[in-house]
């Protein structure tokens, strides 16, 4: 059986990270409501590789300063609120 996507992120511990630097980003791309980054049609995100690799990508844009542990961590949360990636 192959091991969990992000089995080393915690989702509790991402959850404040991505509060803190993601939610206000998507809430100015998306006229106030940042859900909608996750529900949109062309929606970029399609594998758990996929979701880690965009979360990497906003850290090192936005200079949020994140750690790869943390970046995971964002990730898990993502994945357990939206994504369901197994």
């Amino acid at each position: 059986m192959a091991p969990a996507p992000f089995a080393h992120g915690n989702a509790e511990l991402g959850k404040p990270l991505n509060d803190k630097t993601c939610v206000g980003c998507h809430a100015r791309r998306f006229g106030g409501d940042a859900n909608q980054i996750y529900f949109r049609s062309e929606r970029r995100v399609r594998t758990a590789a996929q979701l880690l690799a965009q979360v990497s990508y906003c850290n090192a844009e936005l200079g949020t300063g994140y750690f790869p542990d943390e970046e995971e961590h964002v990730a898990a949360y993502l994945n357990k609120q939206y994504y369901r990636f197994e």
